[in-house]
């Protein structure tokens, strides 16, 4: 097998790894677009529900966790969602927005991969899937690396190998192994945007019970941080936007505050509806503002459905409490198997935050998830994928 000699090596074809690559090679730079996978951008082809939420009208760095908060602000001033927009635009690619700033394509996801590989292949990068990279060493002149191609020489290498989740499509440590070997402290990892376990007998088998079941505007909270979104019961836990915003902000032990009809002053709605309908059952109010099922669930687990005047005011404002502020705290999640995001990663105090280049090792730079930066449910992540990659592209 020949020695390759490209001026760049990038390891991984996803979403910020497509993107440096065709942003490079444009810069006129010989580009070697390495994945173990068989096929690229495997994740951006099952995100959004096969309709790839790739960017967010209202991307800005308060939309991302990091223990570094400023790191992500360069990248995403100088390639913004309107950049990634333009770029979508100009190949027809329709969308529309669904709702919270979020884009999805009109059609599928794989519109999205095909525009970036259209744009790799214009600009002459050498893509070679199915390819494993073995060993990386430095070089006087760069970085050497021996692969399942053979023999690859290049001046700078960039990591743009995702985080841990989703393994079934191929997600690795490999980043953060990389990482380590060049000196690189690597935070601690967990899953991020996922939906929560619970073990409580009662509370698994009323979730059990009511899985598919959506309760569409809760305000869901946890360590200062709050959304409202729809939640999403399912058979082991809760699901659902809401939850998964939180996810990232919760940690093993701690409560996660729901309020279940946040557009109601439930301890005056529930005084008026009394005063109105004193004969009307509790159960049938709720099925009003909740699913029959829901309503249903919720008197035989959390309160006896009665008429309404035989409530006294203290079990009316227990019963407000309880939907208002219903307390939980969940076993777990589902970890990375169905997680959106890896929090933690690659330390960005050790990473130029201009050129995502590494202060460790010259030449090498990481781009992506790998990253300790995870964006919120919405577009963000694919956009910080877009913008950190463009940023290396500028540099390698």
């Amino acid at each position: 097998m020949q020695t390759l000699t490209p001026e760049v090596t990038i390891i991984g074809a996803g979403a910020a790894g497509l993107m440096c690559a065709f942003s490079a090679a444009l810069r006129g730079r010989k580009v070697l677009l390495l994945d173990h996978a068989n096929k690229a951008g495997k994740k951006i082809l099952m995100s959004g529900g096969g309709r790839c939420n790739f960017t967010n009208l209202y991307t800005e760095p308060a939309n991302f966790l990091s223990t570094n908060p400023h790191f992500c602000k360069s990248a995403l001033a100088r390639y913004t969602q309107w950049d990634f927009i333009e770029l979508v635009s100009r190949h027809g690619v329709p969308y529309h927005e669904k709702k919270l700033g979020q884009l999805f394509c009109d059609n599928k996801s794989s519109d999205i991969l095909a525009m970036l590989l259209d744009e790799c292949a214009q600009a002459g990068v050498d893509l070679r899937l199915d390819t494993t990279v073995e060993t990386i060493e430095k070089t006087e002149a760069g970085y050497a690396l021996q692969t399942g191609i053979g023999a690859v020489h290049c001046q700078s290498l960039v990591i743009a190998t995702g985080g841990l989740s989703i393994p079934t499509l191929g997600a690795t440590g490999f980043g953060y192994q990389i990482a380590r070997q060049f000196g690189h402290g690597v935070l601690p990892t967990r899953a991020g945007l996922v939906p929560f376990t619970i073990t409580e007998p009662t509370l698994k088998a009323m979730c059990s019970e009511l899985s598919g079941t959506s309760v569409e505007d809760c305000l869901v909270s946890c360590n200062g941080q709050s959304f409202r979104e729809n939640i999403l019961f399912t058979h082991r836990g809760l699901s659902g936007p809401a939850i998964l915003q939180i996810s990232s902000y919760w940690q093993p032990g701690d409560v996660v505050h729901i309020d279940l009809l946040p557009h109601l002053d439930l301890g005056e709605w529930l005084t008026t509806q009394q005063q109105e309908r004193p004969n009307g059952e509790l159960r049938t109010l709720l099925g009003e503002v909740f699913t029959r099922k829901l309503a249903g669930l919720l008197c035989e687990h959390w309160f006896a459905s009665k008429p309404l005047k035989q409530y006294t005011a203290p079990e009316l404002e227990a019963i407000a409490t309880q939907l208002g502020d219903w307390q939980l705290v969940p076993a777990g999640t589902e970890g990375y198997r169905t997680a959106e995001v890896t929090l933690g990663g690659v330390d960005t105090r050790e990473v130029s935050s201009k050129t995502m280049e590494s202060q460790k090792s010259p030449g090498l730079y990481f781009i992506g998830e790998v990253l300790d930066v995870s964006g919120h449910l919405g577009g963000f992540n694919f956009q910080w994928a877009w913008a950190s990659g463009f940023a290396a592209a500028q540099y390698v």
